[in-house]
């Protein structure tokens, strides 16, 4: 089994010449502070008209802002700048080694790669190498490949997950750090902590992490580990961060290549995605909860209608008023704390039919999403973040359980994917930040 069988791809990755501030171009994945436009205004005055990927993509806060197609076209041409003046230079085929700082994690090791889009599916019960963790909403993919359609670059905020408890195929890479030539190495703007990252190319060392994926992705050693029948396909790759992201750079390829001759097929970039690869087991992978706030509705009519719908769907389900600190939900029982302008206390759901208390919530909010005139609902990161948007008049918030990330792999496995915006790996200055870049089109 080589690297294309376990869907692992060598790639050339572009890097920022030489002289260029690093600080000011690595920006924070684009949907990062979608209800929080000051975090942006502050990115583009501090980066000025300095190279950046600012320049390179679209944050998500301005998707319903006007000038969306000017701004697409200026993305577009911007791309085509950095490439003609060099402002990106093509590295040596090969990976990157990444050790990340953040506030909260001291470092966190990853391994940038490019996964081959035909071992991915996105949707539920797929069974290839590369899988989604968590539902995608395909309404969320045509703003995106708008984007892509006549883009020359690709740059990536994905993090595959994978299970490695006896740290085989990253973690082994620190022994080599004096054959490795640093490639960066700098203080990410807006709290983001502190990149580096090694170039992975000696052709020893790209065996040796060819030769470890293939051991994960022995059929029979998949099967013991998750105690599991010949039924099951092997998952080498889950995503943790950036679903919407891949799954539409797999949209793309599938637009292009009916197109395309078949010996195009087997080597055109856009098959491939780049993607930084994070050890589920790394000490400075922390799961996150993803909150929700609802924003211009009626937040007293909102729990209302809640314990309606956990009622109708055969649970019991009451609003206590009151602090949440502390308080932990009895057996077979799911709390959902929230806050709004007048009042804070939890939904108690007893006997719920659906395991996760995210999925209860979330079953709720897709079916109630036209009941609500002009209403909005957004995924937070942080619990300050809820409890401010959440106490504002007309708002109400939403505070969900964190998900033991040791679960991920078998629950995928044996359950499929999980709810939409079920978890996230850290808050979001913690998020992968653009700075690598990969072109897309010969």
């Amino acid at each position: 089994m080589g690297a294309a069988e376990i869907g692992l791809h060598v790639p050339t990755i572009l890097l920022p010449a030489p002289g260029i501030d690093l600080t000011k171009w690595a920006v924070v994945a684009c949907d990062q502070y979608t209800s929080q436009p000051e975090y942006w205004t502050a990115v583009a005055e501090f980066v000025g008209e300095q190279p950046s990927t600012l320049h390179l993509i679209f944050p998500e806060v301005y998707l319903a802002a006007a000038g969306k197609t000017a701004r697409i076209a200026g993305i577009n041409r911007t791309m085509r700048e950095y490439l003609a003046n060099r402002v990106l230079v093509p590295q040596p085929p090969g990976f990157i080694y990444i050790d990340r700082q953040t506030a909260r994690a001291t470092s966190r090791k990853g391994l940038l790669v490019a996964v081959d889009l035909e071992h991915y599916d996105y949707r539920p019960g797929a069974q290839t190498l590369i899988r989604a963790t968590e539902g995608t909403v395909l309404d969320r993919l045509p703003p995106r490949l708008q984007i892509r359609a006549n883009a020359c670059l690709e740059l990536p905020h994905v993090m595959l997950l994978i299970d490695d408890p006896a740290r085989t195929v990253i973690e082994p890479l620190a022994a080599w750090l004096p054959e490795m030539p640093p490639v960066y190495d700098f203080k990410l703007m807006q709290g983001g902590g502190r990149i580096r990252g090694w170039r992975v190319a000696a052709p020893h060392l790209l065996a040796g992490i060819r030769d470890a994926f293939r051991a994960l992705a022995a059929p029979a050693a998949f099967r013991e580990r998750y105690g599991v029948g010949p039924e099951q396909g092997v998952l080498i790759f889950a995503t943790g961060d950036g679903n919407h992201s891949l799954a539409t750079a797999k949209a793309f390829w599938e637009e292009l290549k009916p197109g395309l001759s078949a010996e195009t097929v087997q080597n055109h970039p856009a098959r491939f995605a780049l993607a930084e690869v994070v050890n589920i087991h790394d000490p400075g992978i922390v799961f996150e909860p993803i909150h929700r706030v609802l924003f211009n509705v009626n937040p007293e009519q909102v729990l209302v209608d809640l314990v309606a719908f956990c009622r109708r769907e055969g649970a019991e389900a009451e609003v206590r008023a009151g602090n949440r600190p502390g308080q932990k939900a009895a057996a077979g029982a799911q709390l959902l704390p929230f806050v709004t302008a007048k009042q804070t206390g939890v939904v108690i759901v007893r006997r719920p039919r659906l395991n996760l208390a995210v999925g209860t919530l979330q079953a709720f909010l897709d079916t109630a999403a036209g009941k609500y005139p002009g209403a909005q609902v957004d995924y937070i990161h942080g619990d300050a973040v809820v409890d401010t948007l959440g106490s504002q008049p007309g708002n109400i918030g939403f505070h969900l359980p964190t998900m033991d990330k040791n679960d991920l792999f078998k629950t995928v496995i044996l359950d499929g994917v999980l709810p939409r915006k079920t978890f996230s790996m850290g808050e979001a200055a913690e998020k992968r930040y653009y700075l690598e870049c990969r072109q897309i089109v010969p």
